[in-house]
């Protein structure tokens, strides 16, 4: 007879590790963020930068307090809650308030609720949340693009490129009820609006690497896109004189952000498949509802902050059954 001990399971290993993730995320975000600095120019690169080394810094101040190891500010969480908070700022937002901003996120948004894995909410949609209920005027001044020309055979920087203050415009969302912008600007960014809004492509297809590495679920993009392009598609069947159709709701504003990067925080979301499909659905139709019947022209931020309070309710009624448990016995 064979002498073993018996030992638990199931045994499953991987290569990833938490701060492999976040710095993967990070990395995969970095050229919608370049292209926005491309199309901002230096105002919109100084507002990524005080974000990320400023929730750092919160990071540490509040680990050191907290009598934890500090080198945990450095394992990527900080920097992409900075990343995403600028993300969804305007170019040339204030520097005290990008700062600000940066230490809402991470000392009320994470560190208040025990730190990395125990926040209820995402921090970088939750600083962004106040800062614009108590900044409304610096939160909506967005910049006109200023891109540097490539054509012909020299390179022209324009004078507002240079500048760390800009020209104020419309966003696509504005010129959904007004004047609609072409699908072709929205895709590849050419438009006013925050850093998160220049390129929906270079978004996707960050958002497909994720995929493929299995950083993220398909189920929260896809149900995410079909709660916001369904009953986009049909109002604007019934109305499409007052609705905008599903592409422009997809492609304006930070949907496609939100769709990616923002609603699948493997923090903050589900854990089960049917979970994150009527999570991102619920994430979906509350960004339509809020741009088409409410008092701001983006919900993103709205809508992943209400179903980030509903993800635990969400979990607790359709977490799947532990393997080998009673109940998953008697399924099977």
């Amino acid at each position: 007879m064979i002498d073993f001990e018996p030992k638990s399971g199931p045994f499953a290993h991987t290569s990833n590790s938490s701060n492999r993730i976040m710095y993967t995320v990070v990395l995969t975000l970095l050229p919608a963020a370049l292209m926005g600095v491309y199309q901002f120019g230096l105002a919109s690169l100084q507002t990524l930068l005080v974000c990320s080394v400023v929730a750092i810094i919160a990071e540490y101040i509040c680990l050191k307090l907290l009598g934890r190891a500090t080198s945990a500010c450095l394992d990527g969480s900080a920097l992409l809650t900075g990343l995403l908070l600028a993300m969804s700022l305007p170019a040339t937002v204030p520097m005290w308030l990008a700062a600000f901003g940066s230490v809402f996120a991470i000392v009320v948004g994470k560190q208040i609720y025990g730190g990395l894995g125990q926040n209820l909410f995402n921090p970088a949609m939750l600083a962004r949340v106040m800062l614009l209920i108590c900044f409304p005027v610096e939160m909506t001044t967005w910049a006109v693009p200023t891109p540097i020309d490539f054509s012909g055979n020299q390179v022209t920087v324009p004078q507002g490129w240079l500048q760390f203050d800009g020209v104020t415009a419309a966003t696509s969302l504005s010129g959904l009820q007004h004047e609609p912008v072409s699908l072709a600007a929205q895709f590849f960014g050419s438009i006013g609006g925050s850093l998160g809004e220049t390129s929906a492509l270079l978004i996707l297809l960050g958002g497909l690497v994720l995929l493929y590495r299995r950083i993220i679920h398909w189920a929260i993009p896809v149900s995410f896109i079909a709660g916001l392009c369904v009953p986009a598609a049909i109002a604007a069947l019934i109305a499409p004189e007052s609705f905008a159709s599903p592409l422009s709701q997809l492609l304006s504003g930070g949907a496609m952000l939100g769709a990616f990067y923002i609603a699948t925080d493997l923090v903050t979301s589900p854990t089960s498949v049917r979970g994150q499909l009527i999570y991102g659905a619920m994430c979906g139709l509350l960004i339509w509802l809020i741009r088409s019947f409410g008092n701001y022209p983006e919900g993103v931020a709205f809508a992943v902050l209400m179903v980030n309070a509903a993800s635990p309710l969400i979990d607790h009624y359709l977490r799947p059954s532990i393997f080998g448990s009673k109940s998953a016995v008697e399924k099977s």
